[in-house]
């Protein structure tokens, strides 16, 4: 008889052990569960945000895919003005050099 008593007060000793351990697991698990949430919240912040990035770049890449066109465009003008520019000078001097002749032609005629 002493031996189930004895038995008894340690099945007694080891149920209430496992009674704070329960409790003590359970205490964690709703620790847990609360960073668990605490990070799924902050996981959709950092994706709304990531989101919103990937916006903005695709738009900064059409602006400068817009403006890298009109620089191009702007080049381009200024290849043909340079070459406007070196046939009016070309044009200058062959006019200039008709006046030369028209004027000691016209001297030639004077003297």
């Amino acid at each position: 008889m002493h031996h189930y008593m004895w038995k008894l007060n340690k099945f007694r000793s080891d149920s209430g052990d496992s009674k704070q351990e329960v409790e003590r697991l359970e205490k964690e698990k709703l620790q847990l569960k609360e960073k668990e949430e605490r990070a799924a919240e902050e996981v959709k912040r950092l994706q709304k945000e990531i989101s919103s990035l990937m916006e903005n770049l695709n738009k900064l890449k059409a602006e400068s895919a817009e403006k890298d066109k009109k620089v191009g465009t702007a080049e381009a003008h200024v290849v043909a003005l340079q070459k406007q520019a070196a046939d009016l000078l070309l044009e200058y001097d062959r006019l200039l050099e008709d006046n030369q002749n028209l004027q000691n032609q016209a001297h030639g005629f004077r003297s």
